[in-house]
């Protein structure tokens, strides 16, 4: 099973019996051959505890299983798309933006507190996304949704990233995060996003960031 980008705001799944995808719910734009869509109950491969963690975190993005023999392609709100190609390592995420992954890899949910201590929490709080992003890990491939492309920046011990939150699609490396701020907090009040808050990301790999703050 695969996908790849048809345009920057399409991809093409090939289903193959025995295989199965999950995509977001209303993601579908048309399909060739014999192919099924059921709704997923269980939030994906993370099963019940996948579920619970992104109803926790308001993220309750109901997912899709895809199964059959034929194409698909999906495509959602006219936002850009991009496919990431996971080699074992493990993609974290923001709910709203998987538009579509492969059955092969392991679904999870990861609370940012975590790795971010009480910053991380306050993230949350500030920047209206979720205090849970999911994790994907595995071999396998990813379709990501984004306001105005996707520009990837190398994060390296030497040179941390700081990400504006809400211009944050998804992370992945040996990589570390938490929120840090060039305000005081009485001059926080009533601010959401912007350079008022910073995502400082560290460590070795990867940083996905949009072109708009927008939210999906």
């Amino acid at each position: 099973m695969t996908l790849r980008e048809i345009n920057s705001k399409m991809v093409e799944a090939t289903v193959a019996p025995g295989q199965r995808l999950f995509s977001q719910r209303g993601a579908m734009l048309a399909y060739r051959g014999e192919v099924s869509f059921t709704p997923n109950v269980q939030g994906g491969q993370g099963g019940v505890m996948s579920m619970i963690g992104r109803r926790l975190a308001n993220e309750d993005t109901p997912l899709m299983t895809v199964e059959g023999n034929g194409t698909v392609l999906f495509g959602h709100g006219g936002h850009h798309v991009q496919v990431i190609r996971l080699t074992g390592d493990t993609l974290y995420v923001e709910a709203d933006r998987l538009l579509a992954f492969e059955g092969t890899l392991q679904q999870g949910t990861m609370f940012l507190g975590s790795q971010g201590g009480v910053m991380g929490m306050v993230r949350g709080q500030v920047s209206g996304q979720g205090l849970f992003t999911t994790t994907l890990k595995g071999h396998g491939a990813v379709a990501v949704m984004a306001h105005g492309g996707v520009f990837e920046v190398p994060i390296t011990p030497q040179r941390p990233v700081h990400v504006d939150p809400q211009a944050y699609v998804a992370h992945h490396g040996d990589v570390r995060n938490k929120l840090s701020t060039a305000l005081g907090w009485r001059d926080m009040v009533g601010r959401g996003s912007g350079e008022g808050f910073q995502l400082e990301l560290s460590g070795s790999g990867a940083v996905l960031v949009q072109a708009s703050e927008e939210k999906l």
